[in-house]
């Protein structure tokens, strides 16, 4: 009888005052698609940003005449280097196979020697792929003895830290300030409620039902306030982001890409900020007593 009580009353919202819930609902669905279509966005982008940092990679030039131990020994105290996940060497005739490929001519029909270098690729480990990092290895491969010069994309790791500095800031201020009026909202929602039913509640507590008993059907209207507009908000964004991912072409589709369990998590933060909502008017406006 008490959990059929709090339900009916939980629910009866949305015979009671049906533009308020409305209200709350639609800007709850609009505050959950704001936020998670730019939470998409910024973690697709965070995607495309990494997979870029994957791609730099660090080249220590060796001095001309070493011999294949001398070769050695400098492949093993570069591993050797914090931040090195991996080393290659590359001769100076496979460096000359690679000048070929990349622009289509042959070395030795443009001079009569080869001037390339032999050299070592460097692969760096997930977390020594920003400007900070890296520069730190680029220190000490180059104090390390029959390394020439060592060359890598300086200029575009600073870009992409700078960038994700960017993304990460401008998402915890959008979201904080998102997140804020949406339970704002559900508590205003909530509070009209209890202020409609601020007479039954005084006769509740003089016939000595509990604060728990009061408050519940309260919390679950809140409850099903985020989640309605947590379902509505997560089929908006199925529909928005699969005609984007159709529509833009393939490198700008990543962007907009969304994982099967982003739709679950788009309903269970709609439940969470319902119940925040809820629970911070309950706490303001259910005291000991009740304007009348």
């Amino acid at each position: 009888m008490q959990v059929r009580y709090i339900l009916r009353e939980g629910f009866s919202g949305f015979k009671r005052a049906k533009l308020s819930m409305f209200a709350a609902v639609i800007t709850v669905s609009i505050s959950l698609l704001l936020l998670s279509s730019f939470t998409i966005l910024l973690i697709n982008a965070n995607s495309v940003i990494e997979s870029l940092r994957d791609k730099v990679e660090m080249e220590a030039f060796l001095e001309d005449g070493l011999r294949n131990d001398e070769v050695e020994a400098i492949e093993k105290r570069v591993l050797a280097v914090t931040g090195v996940r991996e080393v290659r060497f590359i001769s100076k005739e496979e460096a000359a196979r690679i000048f070929e490929e990349e622009f289509g001519e042959d070395i030795y029909r443009v001079l009569d020697f080869n001037p390339l270098p032999a050299s070592v690729k460097i692969y760096l480990i997930d977390g020594y792929k920003t400007a900070a990092a890296a520069a730190s290895v680029y220190d000490d491969v180059k104090q390390i003895r029959g390394v020439e010069d060592v060359i890598y994309r300086k200029a575009l790791l600073e870009m992409l830290d700078q960038r994700a500095k960017t993304f990460l800031w401008g998402a915890l201020g959008i979201g904080l300030f998102i997140t804020i009026s949406s339970i704002f909202l559900v508590a205003n929602t909530i509070r009209l409620a209890i202020y409609a039913k601020r007479k039954i509640i005084q006769s509740m507590k003089l016939i000595g039902a509990t604060r728990s008993f009061i408050r519940t059907p309260f919390i679950v209207e809140g409850l099903v306030q985020g989640c309605v507009g947590g379902l509505f908000a997560s089929g908006v964004v199925f529909v928005l982001f699969n005609y984007l991912e159709q529509w833009l072409s393939v490198p700008m589709s990543d962007f907009v890409r969304v994982e099967v369990f982003a739709y679950g998590l788009i309903v269970g933060v709609g439940c969470l900020l319902g119940f925040l909502g809820s629970v911070l008017s309950i706490r303001r406006f259910i005291g000991e007593s009740v304007v009348s």
